[in-house]
């Protein structure tokens, strides 16, 4: 059944419509302004980190080689910190003659020490040509005092280089400069010197982020094997060489990406920094505007799931588009893409909780509507049994349902109110309307309309019931028989009147029941000719004993024997075809008028 333009269930979807935009864009917004004042960035940063850890190790680059002064190079040399500048010439000269492409000096050479060892450390530098040196003490103009300053390092065909890192909150060193107080960092100098040509800033990415290899994951050989000569021929050979601190006493530590509650080595972070920089930074982050749009689609996401599939439903696709987002950002990972995860999955997390929180204030104050609507028409139970029934978006209604109609009207009431003041017979209608109402929702049937003086109802609908002939049998048995005694009881004791005789008429098939009305005004009905039959089927009562007949569909379609019922003569129905063959409860011989008689006859068993 289609809706019409001003129904109260397109009404209502209108306005679940705009709830659910007005809440995505409440909430978009509140997740946009977040991400511009950089709220939860730390907690992305620490994602990255996840990242990391999920990936795994890589595989040892091939051009770095680390060279740690370690613990025990302190004794195997026998030596304390800092180490004579001579010692440091001789680790220069081997791994300068075994063929190291460039030599990262990360130790601090800004005071002077003794002549011997100073000019013994000058000449290997200079001899070597392929050394960067440490700097951290950095003026405003870029100039260190390494060795002296800029004309020293360059009689001594060497350079600096700054060793420090830029971090984030809580220290943690997950991206690489190209410079620091206006000195290429490092790791720059250090790829310039061994590949011959000038790094320019514009090869860096917006963030360079360090593709680290992993906690440990960079070969390292301790500094006394190489001031000793003690390594195999060719180690070095067309390699970066960092050399520098690898023991905790010398507290040049840093967490990282990938050291956990640990720390890395700042010799590590160095050699992994060069390592990315060879490599072209393998790890690029998506311009700012990619995550602006993720936000926008995934807080879009929630309303739209959530009115097409439903509160419950729509938190389950919301989990599982979450987790296939989560695991697509560590698969671009892997392939080196750095995407925003925290923000868009704020985004979708919001979008499905605001959804949820609107379909549910709606669905509340529509199973409201419905409740009041029905509240009407049925016992308190069968309302709460429809609302259980309801489907998510609280239809009610275009159903073809089998049901039995009970159609039921008053007997010279007319006659009887034009003789009656107006406030009287109202009083009088509403008395018995309210006693025949109550009998039929004692009985489970709903109450569709007051016709007049007339009363239209239905057992069966809006919930199936197996027994719905039954049920409308014995309210219609009720009716006729203790109800209306009281009834007229009660008129006798007021004075109006000995009472009334009333006519019922029940009939049993299938009726298109739903909502309808306008926006203004909804009800429930039942339309076909199954209703049609049980009105006329009521109408045959008059003139004869009867005050209940039912059809042959009824008697068929009741699931308990009712030995009071006799079957009629098949009777002519207006509006109908074929005749029908009536049923109605056995009435006593000396009550019934000689013209009832021909048309009855005995009910076979």
């Amino acid at each position: 059944m289609e809706d019409s333009p001003s129904s109260p269930k397109r009404s209502a979807r209108r306005l679940r419509l705009l709830m659910f935009a007005g809440t995505a864009a409440v909430l978009t917004g509140f997740v946009l302004a977040a991400y511009a004042a950089n709220v939860i960035d730390d907690s992305e940063l620490d994602t990255v980190d996840g990242r990391f850890a999920v990936r795994g190790d890589l595989d040892p680059p091939n051009d770095v080689v680390i060279v740690g002064i370690d613990e025990r190079s302190f004794n195997e040399l026998g030596e304390q910190w800092p180490f004579p500048r001579s010692l440091h010439a001789e680790a220069i000269d081997r791994l300068e003659a075994d063929g190291a492409e460039a030599i990262a000096y990360d130790v601090q050479f800004t005071e002077p020490s003794n002549p011997t060892d100073d000019q013994a450390l000058a000449d290997s530098i200079a001899l070597a040509r392929n050394v960067v040196l440490a700097a951290t003490a950095v003026d405003d103009r870029g100039r260190t005092n390494v060795f002296g300053g800029g004309d020293v390092l360059r009689s001594l065909n060497t350079r600096a280089g700054h060793a420090g890192f830029a971090t984030d909150s809580g220290r943690v060193v997950r991206r690489m400069s190209f410079e620091l107080e206006r000195l290429e960092t490092l790791p720059v100098a250090a790829v310039e010197t061994a590949e011959r040509r000038q790094v320019r800033e514009s090869e860096f990415p917006e963030r360079a982020w360090i593709d680290y290899h992993g906690r440990s994951n960079i070969r390292t050989i301790p500094f006394y094997r190489v001031a000793r000569g003690d390594f195999g021929l060719g180690t070095f050979r067309d390699k970066i060489v960092v050399v520098g601190a690898a023991a905790p006493t010398l507290q040049d530590v840093h967490p990282t990406s990938v050291s956990g509650d640990e720390y890395m080595y700042g010799v590590e972070v160095l050699a992994n920094s060069i390592s990315t920089l060879l490599r072209d930074f393998p790890l690029r982050e998506l311009p700012g505007w990619v995550t602006v749009a993720l936000i926008l689609l995934f807080g879009a996401i929630g309303p739209l799931i959530a009115m097409r599939f439903g509160p419950l439903r729509a938190a389950l696709i919301g989990l599982t588009l979450a987790g296939l987002y989560l695991v697509l950002v560590q698969l671009l990972f892997n392939s080196g893409v750095i995407v925003g995860l925290l923000y868009p999955e704020a985004s979708l997390a919001l979008g499905v909780v605001g959804a949820l929180g609107v379909a549910l204030v709606v669905n509340a104050f529509e199973r409201q509507r419905v409740r009041h609507l029905f509240s009407r028409f049925v016992p308190g139970p069968v309302v709460d049994d429809v609302l259980e029934h309801l489907d998510e978006d609280l239809r009610l209604g275009g159903e073809l349902q089998v049901v039995t109609v009970l159609f039921s009207d008053i007997r010279g009431f007319t006659t009887f109110s034009e003789t009656r003041e107006p406030d009287e017979v109202i009083h009088i209608l509403n008395r018995y309307l309210t006693t025949m109402t109550d009998v039929i929702l004692r009985h489970g049937g709903t109450l569709v309309s007051f016709i007049g003086d007339g009363i239209l109802a239905v057992f069966g609908a809006p919930l199936a019931l197996d027994d719905h002939a039954d049920r409308a049998y014995l309210a219609a048995r009720e009716m006729t028989g203790p109800a209306l005694d009281d009834f007229n009881r009660w008129m006798r004791s007021e004075g109006s009147g000995d009472g009334f005789r009333i006519g019922i008429g029940l009939n049993s098939g299938a009726v298109m029941a739903g909502n309808v009305g306008s926006e203004e005004r909804l009800d429930y009905t039942v339309i076909g000719d199954t209703v049609n039959t049980a009105s006329r089927i009521e109408g045959m009562t008059k003139g004869t004993p009867h005050m209940i007949m039912l059809s042959e569909s009824t008697r068929l379609m009741m699931t308990r024997e009712h030995p009071d019922l006799e079957q009629m003569d098949a009777m002519e129905v207006r509006g109908r075809r074929a005749s029908v063959v009536i049923w109605a409860p056995i009435v006593a011989s000396a009550d019934e008028p000689d013209n009832a008689r021909p048309h009855r006859a005995r009910a076979s068993s």
